[in-house]
């Protein structure tokens, strides 16, 4: 399977998992966590992220002390497919 692929759908699943919807969110640094250390200090993290956001199934919320992603439900039917 493809690394990227294997990151997105961890990166949903944790986000589905802790119901990180619309207004709830965390911050982006917080994903790689829980990956194991070859794939969490690969560069492919930031490029699954930008994939994810760029696809409108993150939402990303900037602040003042860093980039704040959750997930958008306007997308749930594609993050509940990637989350099983």
């Amino acid at each position: 399977m493809d690394e990227r692929l294997v990151i997105k759908k961890f990166i949903i699943r944790k986000l589905y998992r802790h119901r990180m919807w619309l207004h709830k969110h965390t911050n982006i640094n917080n994903l790689p966590k829980g990956l194991s250390n070859e794939l969490r200090n690969s560069k492919e993290i930031k490029k699954a992220v930008k994939e994810l956001l760029s696809e409108n199934i993150l939402l990303a919320k900037p602040t003042s002390y860093g980039l704040e992603v959750s997930l958008n439900p306007k997308k749930i039917r594609e993050i509940e497919a990637l989350a099983e």
